[in-house]
């Protein structure tokens, strides 16, 4: 890490209330820049799961075109799909596999389907997490799309979508140091840079506090039935871990220390200048039950 940028859990948080900070803005492109403020659909549904947590494919396939529909500003929903990628498309859909919390199969079934429907071929689409490096469709794709559950994480503090892209590099432990405050580095590589078209966190069951690695605790998740998607990552990732602290002040009355404050998500913002992580530069859209978003 640049030992000129001092990045401490002061510079990420605001006081006491745990707001997330930024000051740099980019300019802007419907494809993942940003300018002056960024757009965070939260889109919830209770109906999204079933009385045993069990998704109901057909209501999150509707929440994920909803969203992109409001993203995009465009209606139908398979028009908002071709405003972001065309038949010419090699598309590789960063999942995450982690077996307690992974990114749901009905999800990335639902994003395929409609990526076929643009006219994207099947030898130019793929799902995958930890082989992306070696895969043949990732190695030349000309587009990504960033979709993983949103929970707390020991390393990084939070596991967000910024994360979920240390699979990219060939020792992910090499940038564990410092609570991950160099994941941003990650997005600046070639076979990264500019190509993340969409980023979603799957909110349906997040985990809002853990203790040590690789910690899965049932007592921290809770249906929130709902997904954050956005182009800009750090301004959803900003997002995410705000609905993770308030939820943390509620179940516990307090904000509740995590392994580590996600400091990564501000320098993202501040040194790499991938997107906005101050909440009051975000403008968040928010769809379907009130009850319970907390943010």
């Amino acid at each position: 890490m640049n030992k000129g940028f001092p990045i401490t859990r002061r510079h990420f948080l605001k006081g006491t209330a745990g707001t997330l900070l930024a000051l740099g803005m980019q300019k802007t492109s419907a494809q993942g820049s940003w300018a002056g403020r960024s757009r965070v659909i939260i889109i919830r549904n209770p109906e999204v799961l079933g009385a045993d947590l069990k998704i109901r494919t057909p209501i999150l396939a509707e929440m994920l075109d909803e969203g992109i529909s409001l993203l995009t500003g465009e209606q139908p929903s398979l028009a908002a799909w071709r405003k972001l990628f065309q038949r010419s498309d090699v598309v590789g859909i960063k999942s995450n596999v982690w077996a307690p919390l992974p990114t749901p199969r009905e999800l990335e079934e639902a994003i395929q389907k409609r990526l076929l429907e643009v006219g994207v071929s099947e030898g130019n689409l793929a799902v995958d997490d930890r082989g992306v490096r070696h895969h043949p469709v990732f190695k030349r794709a000309t587009a990504l799309i960033n979709v993983r559950p949103l929970r707390t994480h020991h390393w990084s503090g939070v596991g967000t979508c910024l994360k979920n892209y240390i699979m990219f590099v060939p020792h992910p432990w090499q940038y564990h140091d410092q609570a991950c405050s160099d994941l941003g580095k990650i997005w600046t590589f070639p076979e990264i840079k500019g190509k993340t078209r969409l980023n979603i966190l799957v909110a349906l069951t997040p985990q809002f506090f853990g203790r040590g690695p690789h910690s899965f605790d049932r007592r921290y998740l809770w249906p929130y039935g709902g997904l954050i998607l956005g182009f800009d990552p750090v301004a959803v990732d900003s997002v995410g871990a705000e609905l993770l602290r308030r939820k943390r002040v509620e179940f516990f009355g307090e904000d509740r220390e995590l392994d580590a404050p996600p400091i990564h998500i501000y320098a993202a913002d501040r040194k790499y200048r991938l997107g906005v992580s101050e909440l009051s530069r975000i403008e968040i859209v928010r769809v379907g039950s009130r009850e319970g978003i907390l943010i």
